[in-house]
């Protein structure tokens, strides 16, 4: 298991935002939803975007390229084209820092069937 990594400060993130970090190799999108803080794979899974250079509504990061969803607590898919969800990251807040793991853990899943 890796350790966590510092990326940034609290105040540099403020709700309702998002941004770019690299952790142990990876680029994670970290979130902040109403102060708390959510680090999901960057990439979509449906095509090279950046998560990060989407919009963020509530706790659903969309991506920029071609409008799929992804839960940012869960790292779940929620909406087309994609159908793989995202990995999350563990995220920890120690005072002003905030720190994210290097240790991916594995997405909820395909999109929910729907009839």
């Amino acid at each position: 298991m890796g350790e966590f990594v510092r990326v940034g400060r609290v105040a540099d993130l403020p709700p309702g935002s998002v941004t770019r970090v690299e952790v142990g190799g990876h680029l994670v999108a970290l979130v902040n939803v109403d102060g708390q803080f959510f680090a999901v794979d960057d990439t979509c899974t449906h095509e090279e975007a950046s998560l990060s250079e989407g919009g963020l509504l509530g706790e659903v990061l969309v991506c920029p390229k071609h409008g799929s969803r992804f839960h940012v607590k869960t790292g779940r898919v929620l909406s087309l084209p994609a159908v793989r969800s995202v990995a999350v990251y563990p995220v920890r807040v120690e005072g002003d820092a905030v720190w994210v793991s290097p240790d991916a853990q594995a997405p909820s899943g395909l999109m929910p069937h729907r009839r």
